[in-house]
C-alpha cells in the first residue's frame, strides 16, 4: 500500500514529524487535543485501531502489557483491562517514577474499566512500580508520529518511549524478543529513511491502523539499555527516576558518562523539539468548531453589527412562564432560583452566574430525533454532566459548560467514543468559549453574540427546541 504522505530525500526526523502533523491538521483527521503538533496525534479511528490488538496472538498469550499514557492508546489500555491482564502505564514524562500498575476495583463494570483506562484512571487507580520490582513485560504498546512498514518509528521528539524501553531493559523487564506494537492512523505509515534512525531509537514489530494490521518483520535491534551519552545533566535533573537508575548502573561498573547538550535550537534527544511555527487549523475546521460564530470569512456590515447587539431576552424552561435560572450558593445543582424575564432571565444573565473559568465543550454529530433527555442520561452515565447544557438539536449539536479547563478535559476523555442511536458524536473544545475566558486570556467577559434563529427540533416530551439552555 502506497503511503499517502511522500517523504522527500534528505528529510530529517523533524521534517517528517512536521509533514505528518500538517497533513493530519489539514485533513481534519484528529480529535481533541488539537492542534496535533508536538503531540502523539489522537487520530480519528484510534479506538477501532486499538481493538485490533485483541487479534494478535502475542496479545492473547501475554500476561503483563505496558501501554503508553497517550490519548489515542486509551482503547488499548481498555482492551488489556477487559482481558484481565496486568496493565502497566508509564508516569507522564516520567516525573514521579517509571510506571504504574493499574488496579481496577474488584468486579469492575465496563464503565469502571473505561475510566481506569483514561488519564483519570491512571491517577486514581494505580500503584507505583519501582526499579527493583520483579516485572516481566510480554508486550509493549507505544504511540508514534510516524512509522514505516519496516518497523522504523519516530515519536514526538522527546525520547520518552526510547528511554522507558531502555530502563525496562535495565531492570530485566524486557529483552530482545519482547514484542513492540504501535497504533497509528493509516496516513502515519510512511517511508522513513534508515540512515536517520539511531541506536537509541525504539523499533516496532506490529503496526495497527483503523484498516490494517501490519507485521513489520523488524530486522532492527531495540535499545537494551539507557544510552547515557545521549542524555544531559539537564535531562537528568528533570527525571528523578533516571538519576536513581544511573546511580545503580554506576555501582555495577557501567559507563554512565553523560553527553553534552547541542547548541540551543538544534534538534536532539537532549533538547527536545526545536522552535517551529505551528500551523493553524484549516479555516473550514475552525468554522465547524466555532459553532457558526465564524460562518463566513468575510461578513457583511449588517452581520457584523448584529453580532455586537446584546442577546435577546428569552424565556427558558418548559413552557411554564419561567425564565433563566440563577445559581445559588452551595454545590452544583443546589438551590436553583428561578427568575422571570422581567428580572433578566436570559442566557447572558445565567452565563454571568457561572464560574469565571468556565470552559465550553462542543458536541457535534447529534443524530436527528435524539432527545435532550437521552443525551443528558448518556452524560450522567459517563460522569460528564456539565454545569449547563445548551441544546441545538436541529443543528445536530450541543454546548456543554464545565467549571474549569480540567473538568472539560476529563469530560472530553469520557466522551471521545460516545455513540448514540448508531451515530458517533464529535466532542471537541469549543474554540470560542461561550461561558468564560479561554485559556491564557484575561478575565474580561466576552461580548454576547446574537443567538441563532430558533427552529423547532423533533418533538419531545421535554419540549426540545432549536436552542435550549439548562443548568
Amino acid at each position: 500500500m502506497e503511503p499517502v504522505i511522500t517523504i522527500n530525500p534528505g528529510a530529517t526526523k523533524w521534517d517528517i514529524r512536521q509533514k505528518v502533523w500538517d497533513y493530519i491538521e489539514d485533513n481534519n483527521l484528529a480529535n481533541f487535543p488539537r492542534p496535533v503538533h508536538n503531540r502523539i496525534p489522537n487520530f480519528k479511528g484510534a479506538f477501532t485501531a486499538c481493538t485490533k490488538m485483541s487479534e494478535l496472538q502475542v496479545f492473547t498469550q501475554s500476561t503483563e502489557v505496558k501501554v503508553d499514557p497517550d490519548k489515542p492508546l486509551e482503547g488499548a489500555r481498555l482492551a488489556v483491562l477487559q482481558a484481565q491482564k496486568t496493565l502497566l502505564v508509564p508516569t507522564p514524562r516520567l516525573r514521579t517514577g517509571l510506571f504504574n500498575k493499574i488496579t481496577p476495583p474488584q468486579d469492575a463494570t465496563k464503565e469502571q474499566l473505561r475510566i481506569c483506562s483514561s488519564s483519570q484512571g491512571v491517577r486514581d487507580f494505580s500503584v507505583p512500580v519501582d526499579l527493583d520490582a520483579t516485572v516481566k513485560v510480554d508486550l509493549v504498546v507505544v504511540g508514534s508520529v510516524a512509522v514505516s512498514e519496516k518497523g522504523l518509528r519516530i515519536g514526538k521528539g522527546e525520547g520518552f518511549a526510547d528511554m522507558e524501553y531502555g530502563m525496562m531493559a535495565c531492570m530485566g523487564a524486557v529483552n530482545e524478543s519482547t514484542v513492540v506494537v504501535t497504533i497509528v492512523h493509516d496516513c502515519q505509515v510512511v517511508d522513513i529513511p534508515e540512515d536517520i534512525i539511531e541506536s537509541h531509537d525504539l523499533t516496532v514489530d506490529y503496526i495497527l491502523t483503523p484498516t490494517r494490521v501490519i507485521k513489520t518483520n523488524n530486522p532492527f535491534p531495540k535499545p537494551l539499555g539507557v544510552f547515557w551519552n545521549k542524555l544531559t545533566i539537564e535531562k537528568l535533573e528533570k527525571i528523578p527516576i533516571l538519576k536513581k537508575l544511573r546511580a545503580l548502573e554506576e555501582e555495577s561498573g557501567k559507563d554512565v558518562t553523560l553527553g553534552v547538550a547541542p547548541p540551543e535550537g538544534e534538534p536532539g534527544l537532549q533538547t527536545g523539539q526545536p522552535k517551529r511555527q505551528t500551523r493553524r487549523r484549516p479555516r473550514q475546521n475552525i468554522e465547524q468548531d466555532d459553532m457558526g460564530e465564524s460562518r463566513q470569512e468575510k461578513m457583511s456590515e449588517s452581520e457584523r453589527k448584529a453580532r455586537q447587539r446584546p442577546a435577546r431576552v428569552r424565556k427558558e424552561g418548559r413552557g411554564d412562564g419561567g425564565g433563566g435560572y440563577e445559581r445559588g450558593k452551595g454545590n452544583r445543582g443546589d438551590n436553583l432560583k428561578e427568575k422571570g424575564p422581567e428580572e433578566g432571565g436570559s442566557e447572558v444573565m445565567s452565563q454571568r452566574k457561572l464560574p469565571l473559568s468556565v470552559t465550553t465543550v462542543y458536541l457535534g454529530g447529534i443524530p436527528a430525533g435524539l432527545r435532550v433527555s437521552e443525551l443528558k442520561a448518556a452524560l450522567r452515565e459517563r460522569e460528564a454532566a456539565p454545569l449547563r447544557l445548551t441544546w441545538q438539536g436541529a443543528q445536530h449539536r450541543a454546548f456543554l459548560d464545565y467549571s474549569d479547563p480540567e473538568a472539560a478535559e476529563q469530560a472530553l476523555e469520557a466522551l471521545q467514543d460516545l455513540s448514540l442511536n448508531g451515530h458517533s458524536l464529535q466532542a471537541e473544545l469549543a474554540k470560542s468559549q461561550r461561558g468564560g475566558k479561554r485559556s491564557g486570556q484575561s478575565n474580561r467577559r466576552p461580548r454576547p453574540s446574537t443567538p441563532p434563529k430558533s427552529d423547532t427540533a423533533p418533538a419531545d416530551t421535554e419540549s426540545d427546541t432549536n436552542e435550549k439552555t439548562e443548568e
